[in-house]
């Protein structure tokens, strides 16, 4: 589902800056049980708008209505809301890329790799880069699902593609099973061929600065780019921030490094 929703009336922006990238955690009450038959209460999950965070009083969310189980059962909490009802939601802090939440102007080339809903965070990424005429950062963005009919956003992004036919290449890949045989994309979650063809060059190849950000499952993520780590626990003993362990899989066999 891709929803759209009203800020509140004395808020312009969704987040602080316009021009960083925002998430929210959608808090959902559930009356779902758990195995134990308790009531599982309160429930959580982060959502990154697919709309540029400079949009004015409004905000879109790519959903999936999933059944609810218990511990679940927010996405089908957003999708089941009627117009007039409220999503109750709490901004996230900002994510810091090599030390900034800032993402134009950073890098030569940004590579962007997809598994399905991933697409929610990077979308808004390119969103960002891409409207901002100053800014000549060139995007790759691989988008890779099952089916061709599970191909979340096609039709916004390859109208992105047009828009942008100099600083934006699109490439998608389907893993299903029955793959039409004029299929012109890509096959497969992921290989080596198929980055050094969809994405831009490492960056110690020809003098420019490359970032590749991956989102999807913690299966798809940990075969792309290696499993995620922890930051040194914070002053007040909960947990550091998730951040990008040793890089591995398929960006490393491909000649990425991290940095």
């Amino acid at each position: 589902w891709l929803l759209r929703f009203g800020l509140p009336t004395d808020q312009k922006f969704l987040g602080t800056d316009p021009r960083l990238p925002t998430c929210i955690s959608v808090h959902h009450d559930s009356s779902l049980l758990d195995k134990d038959n308790n009531q599982v209460g309160l429930l959580k999950k982060s959502y990154s708008p697919i709309s540029h965070p400079a949009t004015e009083r409004t905000f879109d969310l790519l959903v999936k209505a999933y059944t609810p189980v218990p511990g679940g059962g927010v996405g089908d909490a957003i999708c089941n809301l009627r117009v007039g009802q409220s999503l109750v939601g709490k901004l996230k802090a900002e994510r810091l890329v090599h030390g900034s939440p800032l993402i134009g102007k950073r890098w030569n080339r940004i590579g962007l790799v997809a598994g399905g809903t991933g697409i929610a965070p990077l979308i808004q990424l390119a969103r960002i880069i891409l409207d901002d005429p100053t800014d000549d950062t060139k995007v790759y963005l691989l988008s890779i699902n099952r089916n061709e009919h599970d191909i979340l956003m096609r039709k916004e992004i390859d109208q992105l593609a047009k828009d942008h036919p100099n600083r934006l290449n699109v490439s998608y890949s389907l893993t299903g099973k029955d793959v039409r045989s004029d299929w012109e994309g890509y096959i497969g979650r992921g290989s080596v061929d198929m980055a050094k063809n969809a994405l831009p060059p490492p960056s110690s190849s020809d003098g420019k600065t490359t970032m590749i950000f991956v989102c999807g499952t913690d299966g798809f993520r940990d075969m792309w780019a290696g499993p995620i780590a922890r930051a040194p626990p914070l002053p007040d003993g909960s947990k550091g921030p998730k951040i990008q362990g040793d890089l591995l899989g398929v960006l490393k066999e491909a000649g990425y490094e991290a940095s």
